[in-house]
């Protein structure tokens, strides 16, 4: 068998947070008072049928990453101004799956909320169930630590302990590319049967790949995801729990592992196996964290 990457959950996996949903009004009464910017006087409110009047374009991907509404308004200064977007959205990790789908490495990265990245002309990030970009007219350190300042408050109100989904906090460190966790809500890898799936990029001496998990509702949501994925691939349908090897024509072999409610996995582009898998998997931090031991087995690797 190929050696493949996997990570295996157990245990059940809540949202990030359970707080409760921000309000327009909340959202507003949370703006701070910025030295040398006049505190918006006003706010205006988009929901999902009139959001494209404000974003155009971009509207459908986030109503795609549930989108409930966005607040918008402005700090000024004479002629410039610093624009707040709020987006509300149903889950944490549809936020923080909106924040990712935007997210640069070419801008730098603060400690606000559950992540932000920026410069000194704009702000974004994700804190709970809301997504915010923040940007400004003018560009200058003074303007970007406005709108810091605007943004630490904002997130420290709607989610004090923001982060990345529990998911992606438990995959593993080594190897893996800074700031590529996402989260794709639809047709992950071009099939319509694969959503709501976390993945993170990984480089190991060249050979780049890809983890993924999707959490399933139950076990038989899990097996009927590979039912559909089997039937795909032409496989037979008959397979249990354990190791599975996807041969999808179009991605490459797909390794994965089904266990409860979990589809965990590699893909990789090219189809390229990933050496020393064992002990990388054993080297794992998600393995300690959920209490689960893979060991090495003479032809197999074999589950405690």
């Amino acid at each position: 068998m190929k050696y493949f990457i996997i990570i295996f959950l157990i245990g059940p996996i809540l949202s990030l947070t359970s707080a409760s949903a921000q309000t327009p009004d909340e959202i507003f009464s949370w703006l701070p008072e910025v030295k040398g910017w006049d505190k918006p006087a006003f706010k205006e409110v988009f929901n999902a049928d009139n959001l494209f009047d404000r974003i155009n374009g971009a509207a459908p991907l986030f109503i795609e990453n549930g989108f409930q509404e966005m607040t918008a308004c402005d700090y000024t200064k004479g002629d410039d101004y610093i624009t707040i977007q709020v987006y509300r959205h149903a889950t944490p990790e549809d936020a923080f799956g909106m924040y990712a789908s935007e997210r640069s490495s070419d801008l730098m990265f603060y400690e606000i909320g559950g992540e932000a990245h920026g410069d000194n002309s704009s702000l974004f990030f994700f804190a709970g169930p809301v997504y915010v970009k923040i940007r400004s007219s003018v560009s200058g350190e003074e303007t970007g630590e406005a709108m810091r300042e605007i943004a630490g408050t904002l997130a420290y109100k709607v989610a004090p302990d923001a982060g990345y989904p529990m998911i992606i906090k438990s995959f593993p460190e080594e190897n893996k590319i800074p700031h590529t966790e996402a989260y794709i809500t639809s047709n992950y890898i071009g099939h319509e049967f694969l959503n709501k799936v976390f993945v993170c990029q990984y480089n190991k001496n060249g050979l780049t790949y890809q983890l993924f998990v999707i959490s399933a509702e139950n076990n038989d949501a899990a097996k009927e995801i590979l039912n559909k994925y089997f039937t795909f691939t032409k496989q037979p349908l008959e397979f249990g729990e354990g190791i599975l090897l996807i041969k999808d024509r179009y991605n490459g072999d797909i390794p994965c592992l089904w266990k409860n409610q979990y589809l965990i996995g590699i893909f990789n582009e090219n189809g390229e196996s990933v050496p020393d898998a064992e002990t990388i998997l054993n080297k794992s931090s998600v393995v300690n964290l959920f209490g689960f031991r893979i060991i090495k087995s003479n032809k197999y690797l074999k589950y405690l």
